[in-house]
């Protein structure tokens, strides 16, 4: 039994239904609730299962709360519950003075790394050097030195940002899941696809309850059908 339109309740038959928001509609009817323009599966929003376009789309706002004499009375309650607590609290930890940081092994690398690449530390090599007749580290090699002691050194990754995903790439196919157009189809859109009755649409991808999109064998073209207009194989 073909179902009732909900704008007009009339028949809606196969060839002109669309079923969106639980409901089905002529593609006529398919309409704003508001202004009566004609919608679509792409650019409809519903609200409360109604369709709507995207300027007459009901804006939820905040209730505000008027400012009465008993919602002053409890704004400033709380605020002086507020100061009491952060006193009681300032008064127990008062005089704790601040935590110590444990001695770990890598605090202690650390802090080494940190005095080599000191210029304390650098003179006293350089006086050790010089002493003992060995090379002179030169500038370029302090700075080798100083860059192989960064820890955690942002820069000695090699990081490569992976290229965004183009938004109007095709779904992927799915591999397997096979339809039979059981009405003729005319894409209404660029990214629709038509077929005839009996064609069989291969790697069916489901968009949404009333939207597919899949690959037409007969013709070898891919793009979004209309999910009442096929049934599985």
């Amino acid at each position: 039994m073909n179902p009732l339109c909900s704008r007009c309740d009339k028949i809606v038959y196969p060839t002109e239904k669309v079923n969106c928001l639980d409901k089905f509609w002529h593609k006529g009817c398919f309409t704003c609730e508001v202004c009566k323009l004609a919608l679509n599966m792409k650019n409809y929003k519903g609200f409360e299962k109604k369709p709507y376009c995207s300027q007459h789309y009901p804006k939820t706002s905040f209730t505000s709360v008027a400012d009465t004499p008993e919602n002053l009375r409890l704004m400033q309650q709380s605020k002086v519950q507020s100061q009491v607590l952060y006193k009681e609290d300032f008064e127990k930890n008062k005089g704790k003075g601040f935590s110590v940081v444990a001695d770990t092994p890598e605090l202690q690398r650390v802090k080494k790394t940190q005095d080599q690449i000191s210029n304390i530390k650098y003179h006293e090599e350089f006086e050790k050097s010089r002493m003992g007749g060995e090379a002179l580290p030169t500038e370029s090699n302090a700075n080798k030195v100083c860059a192989a002691y960064q820890p955690s050194s942002p820069q000695s990754y090699n990081y490569e940002p992976q290229p965004a995903r183009s938004a109007a790439a095709p779904p992927p196919p799915t591999g397997g899941k096979r339809y039979r157009a059981i009405y003729d189809y005319v894409a209404a859109d660029e990214d629709e696809v038509s077929f005839a009755d009996g064609d069989v649409i291969l790697d069916v991808q489901q968009i949404d309850e009333g939207w597919m999109f899949g690959r037409v064998e007969r013709t070898g073209l891919q793009g979004m059908l209309p999910a009442n207009y096929v049934e599985p194989i």
